[in-house]
């Protein structure tokens, strides 16, 4: 009897550990579970306006459009809200439970990991690999990967054909023989853009790069060029003006949006219902506005008010 509880112990131990390995050490919830929980966390990158920090230290610093945005969602759920600082490496899965990371054009898995958070808001690209991860909600801004080069470059701007397409051919012939600063895991992966048939010689950081330091290392003269998204090169060419220009579209239109693990759907709808509403209300086109005021002289009609 002692051998036969040993082994049954024995059976239960390696069983137990079995199933500790096989579960993903994460706790995934929906819109009833975060109610019940009483909090919203918020996944969010340091990113152009939608995520900044005002104390690095200090999370309670976190502020932008993005996180306005997810703070008044909090609200509009009734629970509290709480940021989750991350990175473009890590967010995929803090959101849910598995790393993730798109690199030489494809998706590479890693670990299972813990679930952080419920969203991921910090003015995220919808690109094809990563709705193959996460549901996106509806789209809440414009955007587009264009080429951006110091101005003493030899790269001069396209006369706009009215074709993206043709335009973006313009633009690929032109980075033949040039230095352009790209960046993996993001919207300004080369990959997504088949830019290694242009000819240009493409830079990738060596070091963990944040998406708002490629225009000081261009001119830094790390690179003649860098790939550069609608938001950052907004906020670039207030910030250094006459330091750069942007030389035309390397991508078509693009939109950003939320990410919800695929297992959340009650979320997702709650949150495209609160979207529609501060649409409507003006309460969007106002934060907007305080982060992005020139983005209306670009997009007009993207953010005109609906009908009531």
């Amino acid at each position: 009897m002692n051998r036969k509880f040993k082994t049954l112990f024995s059976l239960i131990c390696w069983l137990t550990i079995a199933l500790v390995i096989g579960i993903k050490p994460a706790f995934s919830r929906d819109l009833e579970q975060i109610k019940k929980a009483g909090v919203l966390r918020h996944i969010g990158i340091p990113y152009a306006n939608f995520v900044n920090y005002i104390n690095k230290d200090e999370l309670n610093s976190v502020h932008g459009l993005d996180v306005e945005m997810m703070q008044g969602f909090a609200k509009y759920l009734g629970v509290d809200y709480q940021f989750v600082p991350s990175t473009w490496g890590t967010a995929f899965g803090q959101l849910t439970g598995r790393e993730a990371v798109f690199k030489h054009n494809a998706i590479q898995y890693g670990d299972n990991v813990a679930i952080t958070g419920d969203i991921i808001s910090n003015g995220a690209t919808i690109l094809p690999w990563r709705k193959q991860l996460v549901d996106f909600s509806d789209d809440y801004f414009p955007s587009a990967v264009w080429l951006v080069a110091r101005s003493d470059s030899s790269l001069t701007p396209i006369k706009p054909s009215g074709s993206i397409e043709q335009d973006i051919k313009q633009v690929k012939a032109m980075m033949r023989g040039h230095d352009v600063l790209a960046m993996e895991q993001t919207c300004l992966d080369p990959h997504l853009y088949q830019l290694h048939k242009t000819g240009a010689n493409i830079i990738l950081p060596e070091h963990a790069r944040k998406l708002n330091e490629m225009v000081p290392a261009i001119l830094n003269h790390d690179a003649e060029s860098t790939l550069l998204d609608v938001p950052d090169t907004l906020i670039a060419l207030e910030k250094w003006p006459g330091e750069i220009k942007v030389i035309g579209p390397v991508s078509s239109p693009q939109r950003m949006a939320a990410g919800f693990r695929k297992d959340s759907p009650k979320l997702r709808e709650a949150f495209n219902q609160y979207l529609k509403q501060i649409k409507k209300d003006g309460t969007y086109n106002h934060l907007v506005e305080k982060y992005y005021p020139s983005v209306f002289y670009f997009y007009g009609d993207y953010f005109a008010t609906p009908e009531q």
